[in-house]
């Protein structure tokens, strides 16, 4: 059996963003014979309808990494009470030209953390509204609106206090993968 690739998105460009940390230490839940990559989204231009015919190499770029992964995980702030526009942005590009979305069918899985006791729950229901539209069945229950706090991350691994938690979660989405993909 071939080794099995998430793609772990971020919706952040903070060079330390508390979503990134959070990324990063889920991917290490991964288990045994699934890799992790972080597709760059900071890099894009801007989307236009103008430019489906010639995309620019870092959409194509990000198309190839996402049409590769077997599924994949959201991980996002929230800004405004939505999604960034970076993240946004990312998810236009790889939905277009029209017909031609790499999200058809993508098992996909969407979590964020926030320093809000409500953890980033809107941006969270908007991307999941998003990833509808998309026709990329995601990870259905299994909320993950946690609030930042200095030992959810430790020393670049899930804390202790959390770490069975998102274990569960991991494993579910891992099942999900196997199951929809």
């Amino acid at each position: 059996m071939s080794q099995l690739n998430i793609a772990i998105v971020v919706g952040s460009l903070r060079k330390d963003s508390f979503n990134r940390q959070f990324a990063q230490a889920l991917a290490k839940l991964l288990p045994a014979g699934v890799t992790a990559s972080f597709p760059r989204i900071d890099d894009l231009p801007l989307y236009s309808q103008d430019d489906d015919a010639d995309q620019a190499p870092q959409v194509k770029r990000l198309r190839e990494e996402i049409k590769a992964a077997a599924g994949v995980l959201f991980v996002t702030p929230e800004y405004n009470r939505s999604i960034p526009g970076v993240l946004k942005n990312a998810i236009d590009h790889a939905s277009r030209p029209w017909g031609q979305s790499v999200w058809i069918g993508k098992p996909s899985a969407v979590a964020g953390v926030s320093i809000s006791p409500v953890g980033a729950a809107l941006a969270q229901q908007h991307l999941r509204n998003i990833l509808a539209a998309q026709s990329s069945p995601t990870l259905p229950g299994n909320e993950m609106f946690i609030q930042w706090k200095d030992d959810l991350v430790v020393d670049g691994e899930i804390g202790p206090a959390s770490k069975e938690f998102m274990q569960k979660f991991v494993d579910a989405f891992m099942t999900w993968v196997k199951k929809v993909g």
